[in-house]
């Protein structure tokens, strides 16, 4: 089976990964949350690695560097819907401090890997 480039960056890894953990907690929420903040956490952090695969099948590096910056925000919109969550107490201190050390990290792979793609202009 073919892998695409986007699978092997750990940042689209690191990305996959915290895809499942939201899915996890999320899962605890209440089922009157479940068309607001479950879904729009849910979507957020899906979209973290959605970009970075996308970005990785544009032909410029401007074009890749673009869809990392739309990456990086919706990182900082899952991270937003994190800290909410946590205001409601729906997630525990444990359970928020360790998503942010993980958004935290993807954040500073995507914006290496931005530098890397800028750098090749």
């Amino acid at each position: 089976m073919y892998i695409f480039s986007f699978e092997k960056l750990e940042v689209w890894q690191n990305a996959r990964m915290l895809i499942l953990d939201i899915y996890k907690l999320t899962s605890k929420f209440p089922s009157n949350e479940l068309f607001g903040i479950t879904s729009q956490i849910k979507r957020s952090a899906s979209s973290i690695a959605t970009n970075i695969a996308e970005g990785t099948s544009r032909n410029t590096s401007k074009d890749k560097a673009h869809f990392l910056t739309i990456s990086y925000s919706s990182a900082m919109e899952t991270l937003n819907h994190l800290i909410i969550s946590k205001d409601l107490n729906y997630v525990s201190e444990l359970e928020y401090t360790t998503s942010r050390e993980k958004i935290e990290k993807i954040c500073n792979q995507i914006n290496n890997l931005k530098k890397y793609y800028l750098s090749q202009e």
